[in-house]
């Protein structure tokens, strides 16, 4: 950026400050223009404006709060994406093993999927030019692979049992990311969903998954946000108006140059009646805490798991001259109760950010009896009068520790390292025919699949390759998780996420949890509702 254009750049931030803040902010950055000129016009060496604003951007900001950023123009499409929940391209899941790039899956109703590229297919070459072997990335498959709506490219693939390279031309479209992982019946009158994200189409999505339930009797809801980080507020609130009757405060968002905004619920919703729980953990924040904490707030169901992360703060995304862009923090939100649930930050973001790995080093993320709220954070429910607590999340209504029964450092490795990914890629792809044939439904698989001691060998042979040694002690304790996470993870391939749910759940602490509850919902209403 020369000179002029820095100029052009600050007028617009000039007439920005001193028409919002009645000049005092406009002499502050008249005083950073100057500062700039002198360097141009003095400074020894050339230097480059614009990496010197962007650095002075994202110092002012760091200062604030941490969730105010800077987003430079080339990054601000890929951070959108998942909220906007598309992408453009070919529309393939996919992972890269040995060097050699391998379909996992093409993603239903993308181009890929229609063509008929399928799950185990190795993409050799792209547009002709050879890919197999030659150091390949994940950003170098989005750079082949993604692209304009409309535009074309061609993949030659190798499909197991067949000698010659198959090719498809496809036309790159846009290309769904779901912010729903899964959907099943748990049994005859329980639904589960799985929500990754608060997206633009989580709400559709919500929808759908709501009437496919519905359609099979479902009674009950599980909605698991554990890991969620959170997303759009307005998905929050119309995900709570599902489960709310009309006219009840989800949430509101107030600021020093921000109105109070209430946000109520409407006369709609598919799930206003029946029985909800709410899983959430440590990574569960900002939109998830805005659906847990209305749930809580009007004794609608019960939260059960570990305190969510504690991001209470609402952020509106501003763009600049360049096409870059900053999210800046403009409100706080507040549950129905009136509970602030952003955690303290005002020792610093690298304290903030490891916070959560210090509940687990001084043991919260292991007993209920390790978290302690000051009488101040105390707040009651609205219907039930029940205490809750805010300023740091949501505490759930039922604890559930971090399980770490089954923790090696094994295990800690082989999930680091992306073995079982591996292992469980080159397993099916070896013997897909052979399953496909043999588990035509999954109730067979889940049933009569189980993974023996040879396949077990296998894996433990093929992680010491990967530079992870066969350790006795540790498949002790690991072994039996390291099996069903190979089950849930060969369910995935051959069916799909709702089936790896199915296997992952079952050694799932808070998900057995929530079982539990619904069983024994009259004893544990009457205590916690």
């Amino acid at each position: 950026m020369n000179l002029v254009k820095s100029r052009l750049y600050l007028a617009s931030i000039f007439i920005l400050a001193s028409t919002v803040c009645f000049g005092q902010s406009y002499k502050q950055a008249f005083k950073f223009a100057k500062f700039l000129d002198y360097l141009e016009a003095y400074y020894v060496d050339s230097i480059n404006s614009e990496k010197i604003i962007d650095k002075a951007i994202v110092g002012v900001l760091s200062d604030l709060d941490p969730h105010s950023t800077y987003i430079p123009a080339d990054e601000l499409k890929k951070m959108r994406e998942p909220l906007e929940g598309n992408f453009e391209g070919i529309g393939i899941e996919f992972n890269i093993l040995k060097d050699t790039l391998y379909v996992i899956a093409p993603i239903s109703g993308g181009p890929s999927e229609r063509l008929g590229v399928q799950s185990g297919d190795k993409i050799i070459m792209v547009d002709g030019k050879n890919i197999a072997n030659i150091g390949l990335t994940n950003e170098d498959v989005f750079g082949l692979l993604r692209g304009k709506k409309g535009t074309e490219v061609t993949i030659s693939v190798l499909r197991r049992n067949v000698k010659e390279l198959i090719d498809f031309k496809i036309i790159r479209d846009k290309i769904p990311i779901y912010s729903i992982d899964a959907t099943y019946m748990l049994n005859d009158n329980t639904g589960y969903i799985k929500l990754n994200r608060f997206s633009a189409t989580t709400v559709d999505e919500f929808k759908e998954a709501e009437t496919k339930l519905k359609a099979k009797n479902a009674q009950n809801l599980i909605i698991d946000l554990t890991s969620n980080g959170g997303g759009y507020l307005d998905a929050a609130v119309k995900l709570a108006d599902e489960l709310l009757p009309e006219s009840r405060m989800i949430v509101y968002t107030q600021g020093i140059n921000s109105q109070k905004r209430d946000y109520l619920s409407t006369s709609e919703g598919k799930f206003e009646k029946g029985n909800i729980i709410i899983l959430i953990d440590e990574g569960s924040a900002s939109a998830s805490e805005i659906l847990s904490g209305a749930v809580q707030d009007w004794d609608r169901g019960l939260v059960i798991g570990r305190r969510s992360f504690g991001k209470g703060l609402v952020q509106r995304e501003f763009m600049l001259p360049d096409e870059s862009a900053v999210r800046i923090t403009v409100a706080n939100y507040y549950t129905p109760s009136g509970r602030l649930i952003q955690k303290p930050f005002n020792e610093g973001i690298e304290k903030y950010e490891l916070e959560v790995y210090q509940r687990y080093n001084n043991g919260q993320l292991l007993s209920k009896d390790s978290i302690h709220f000051p009488d101040s954070l105390k707040y009651q429910t609205l219907v039930k009068h029940r205490t809750v607590y805010g300023g740091g999340g949501i505490m759930p209504d039922i604890f559930v520790p971090f399980d770490t029964s089954n923790y090696s450092v094994y295990y800690r490795d082989i999930l680091r390292k992306g073995i079982l990914n591996r292992f469980t890629l080159e397993y099916v792809d070896q013997n897909r025919a052979k399953m496909q044939k043999t588990y035509k439904e999954f109730k067979t698989y889940e049933k009569t699949f189980f993974v023996d001691e040879k396949i077990f060998e296998s894996f433990t042979t093929f992680a010491a390759k990967e530079g992870v040694k066969y350790d006795e002690e540790s498949l002790k304790i690991s072994g039996t998780q390291i099996k069903i996470m190979i089950k849930a993870l060969v369910a995935r391939d051959l069916f799909g996420r709702d089936e790896f749910y199915q296997i992952y759940n079952t050694t799932n602490d808070t998900y057995l949890k929530a079982i539990e509850v619904l069983k024994n919902w009259d004893s544990y209403s009457s205590e916690l509702l």
